[in-house]
């Protein structure tokens, strides 16, 4: 069931900062709803994963964004065990040559395991980081038997994800990707189109200045299997502003289209407003955190 949330920089912006809802009933109704409101709908979206949260032995992998580091999805893991959502059991170094060293072990029980996923070359690009999120989850198949992951990733880390999946998700010998959130993730560079099409534009049509990347993740979308489940988070600083300081909205939300003509049934998108919704602090936002455990965990 398809569902609605609510949610050209300079690329030098993006390396200065670093890295770092699908309507229903309960979510945005529009992109421009009040800070008040969106408080009143994290209680709620609170209580509600409180009640319906489920455990698994599945393991969700976090990997973070341009200049990444093992502080980068700290507040979000935190949070989610201090409230008994999930358990960080591993941690994967990947270093430049692709070999990897593990802290850590998956223990078999319905935690909710969380493995962060850190990238010594933190400032390499989108193509060699595919292969090393292959490399984890290869590993993760040939050593710990896991056949199924979800992927979390903030900023180039969706971006890195979501090229993985159209690269090698079709494969076997690979676990597969039950449910993709991108946080904050530029699938169109950092293209803004918002002073010449709307959101609701954007998310029929796609973006109307598409990049390079975009057109990649044209032709690689047909490769996702499209029993997928997805979350787009995006920032907007402000009713005047449709970034979050960095990575433009319209860029964040763009490949909601080349998803639903693909036939994807579970895409959902949110638009993260006010305060704690730039860049760096979307993982840092209560809001965010709770609407990625009734995503991942409901």
């Amino acid at each position: 069931m398809k569902k609605i949330l609510f949610s050209i920089s300079l690329l030098l912006a993006f390396l200065l900062v670093g890295c770092q809802n699908s309507n229903s009933a309960e979510a945005h109704q529009d992109s421009h709803a009040n800070e008040t409101n969106n408080t009143t709908k994290t209680s709620n979206a609170t209580k509600s994963t409180q009640q319906t949260n489920k455990k698994s032995t599945m393991p969700t992998l976090f990997i973070h964004g341009y200049q990444g580091t093992t502080n980068s999805f700290k507040s979000m893991i935190n949070d989610m065990q201090k409230n008994s959502v999930a358990q960080r059991e591993m941690i994967v170094v990947v270093h430049s040559d692709g070999s990897i060293d593990v802290q850590g072990e998956l223990s078999g029980k319905k935690t909710n395991p969380i493995i962060q996923v850190l990238f010594e070359n933190n400032e390499s690009d989108e193509w060699n980081q595919t292969e090393w999120i292959k490399n984890v989850l290869s590993l993760l198949k040939n050593d710990y038997q896991v056949d199924k992951v979800n992927l979390v990733g903030h900023s180039m880390g969706g971006v890195s994800a979501y090229r993985y999946m159209g690269t090698y998700g079709q494969e076997d010998t690979l676990p597969k990707i039950e449910k993709f959130v991108a946080i904050g993730a530029p699938f169109n560079e950092f293209v803004d189109t918002s002073e010449s099409q709307s959101v609701e534009d954007l998310l029929k049509n796609g973006p109307d200045t598409p990049s390079q990347r975009y057109q990649d993740f044209t032709d690689l979308t047909p490769q996702i299997p499209n029993d997928t489940s997805v979350l787009l988070i995006a920032g907007q600083l402000s009713k005047a502003d449709f970034t979050d300081g960095t990575v433009p909205l319209t860029s964040a939300l763009s490949i909601y289209p080349l998803l639903e003509n693909n036939g994807f049934n579970d895409i959902s998108y949110s638009i993260i407003q006010g305060q704690r919704s730039s860049h760096s602090m979307l993982h840092e936002n209560s809001k965010v955190n709770r609407q990625i455990e009734q995503f991942l965990w409901e």
